[in-house]
């Protein structure tokens, strides 16, 4: 199951399970934007609408898969929203909207599958963080970088109570990548600017980052937990 995956980072790696043979739960918010994604990437991805902020919404989008596939085994906390909003002009709706869609729904999406990944005595949780999570936000405000370095020690909490039981669950810190959410907030001479000052002078690629989830997703990654994995060209040294 990876959530939003109508582009970006969720889209190259549903993609990416995809080409490797797995049955690809696709989320996305509303059913017209779920139904063309998963035409494209094939018979084995289904759509998963649902506001996933939602609890009730969470849980049946978990049974649906259950039901579908027999079981649940890896799981990808991608969906994000980000502003540059600076730090006085972020109002509470805003500030709330940021943390319910960037933290509190990947922590009820945990909560939800867990019963499922024990009864299987395997799973995969992986949970996108960003350099934000490290660091602090190049483009985006003060409540994505929060939102992002709470998924941080969500991340860890559930990895120390759940490797146990074969869970394991990872976080991925990509820098500044190429996708329409970096575009839509900052212009690319700006971009072009900040790539100057990369060790690796450009941006990432979705599907880079694609294949590393899919590597912590794998039986390969079984002794990797708790981990915040950097890709990010270099950025996070300077």
């Amino acid at each position: 199951m990876v959530t939003g995956a109508a582009r970006g980072f969720g889209r190259a790696t549903a993609a990416r399970f995809v080409a490797g043979g797995a049955q690809v739960g696709v989320n996305v918010r509303t059913p017209d934007r779920a139904e063309p994604v998963v035409k494209e990437l094939g018979a084995s991805a289904f759509p998963l609408a649902g506001d996933i902020r939602e609890a009730s919404t969470v849980r049946a989008l978990v049974n649906e898969t259950v039901e579908r596939c027999g079981r649940l085994d890896i799981l990808v906390n991608n969906a994000a929203i980000a502003s540059g909003s600076r730090f006085e002009e972020i109002n509470e709706a805003e500030w709330r909207d940021t943390i319910d869609t960037n933290l509190t729904a990947a922590f009820l999406l945990m909560q939800a599958v867990v019963p499922m990944m024990k009864r299987q005595s395997f799973g995969r949780i992986i949970n996108v963080s960003s350099l934000a999570g490290r660091s602090v936000s190049t483009l985006g405000g003060a409540h994505y970088t929060a939102s992002k370095a709470g998924l941080l020690g969500l991340t860890r909490a559930a990895a120390k109570e759940l490797g146990r039981y074969g869970i394991t669950v990872n976080a991925v810190c990509p820098g500044l990548f190429d996708t329409e959410l970096t575009h839509a907030n900052a212009t690319d001479e700006r971009l072009q600017t900040l790539m100057q000052s990369f060790p690796v002078p450009r941006l990432g690629t979705p599907e880079e980052l694609a294949e590393l989830i899919c590597f912590l997703a794998s039986e390969s990654a079984g002794y990797i937990n708790g981990a915040s994995i950097d890709i990010n060209g270099g950025t996070l040294m300077i």
